[in-house]
């Protein structure tokens, strides 16, 4: 193999929020914290993950793209409506209270579509959660109602996770869903 084939990137599909989203959802992260502790999640860092590929190799990147293009994209909105407390791994995360039919068969979409390009990847039920809170421990308060964030979906990304000393960082590497015509 060459050296080309053998660098990975660590790759993640994604919705992206806009300033407007990543704000909203930042205002939730105080009061969360006051309840959980825990690290808050850095603004530039909140995102809605479809599809957790890690480890790929570079000369696969088309390919996931290629994947991520004939995925059936439709535009939708998200409502993100309440705070949720995972025990198991310690976070504190938003989720819509209905998953969105068109965010259902985008993920399930993009799913099927890399597996037929030969990637492979945990399977799992899809839970969508923006991850707002890591090393969170739970109170025996409830989580407070918080105020709904509407997000409106007009494209989803393939994003590379890099590690750095101020710890994970993320790169947009490729944008889909959005028409060119400006949509």
């Amino acid at each position: 193999m060459s050296a080309i084939q053998q660098q990975k990137r660590r790759l993640f599909f994604a919705l992206w929020p806009g300033a407007a989203e990543r704000a909203a959802l930042a205002a939730w992260q105080p009061p969360l914290r006051e309840l959980c502790g825990g690290r808050i999640m850095r603004p530039d860092t909140l995102h809605l993950t479809l599809v957790f590929l890690g480890e790929v190799a570079e000369h696969r990147l088309q390919a996931a793209c290629l994947a991520a293009q004939e995925a059936d994209f439709r535009r939708f909105d998200l409502q993100l409506a309440t705070a949720h407390y995972w025990g198991h791994n310690h976070i504190v995360y938003a989720t819509p209270a209905a998953v969105p039919a068109a965010l259902a068969a985008l993920a399930g979409g993009l799913e099927h579509g890399l597996r037929r390009h030969g990637f492979h990847f945990e399977q799992r039920p899809y839970k969508p959660h923006v991850t707002l809170l890591r090393n969170a421990k739970r109170s025996d308060a409830d989580l407070p109602p918080m105020p709904a964030v509407r997000w409106p979906v007009h494209d989803f990304v393939l994003v590379q996770s890099l590690s750095g000393a101020q710890g994970a960082h993320y790169e947009v590497l490729a944008r889909f869903g959005r028409r060119s015509t400006g949509e």
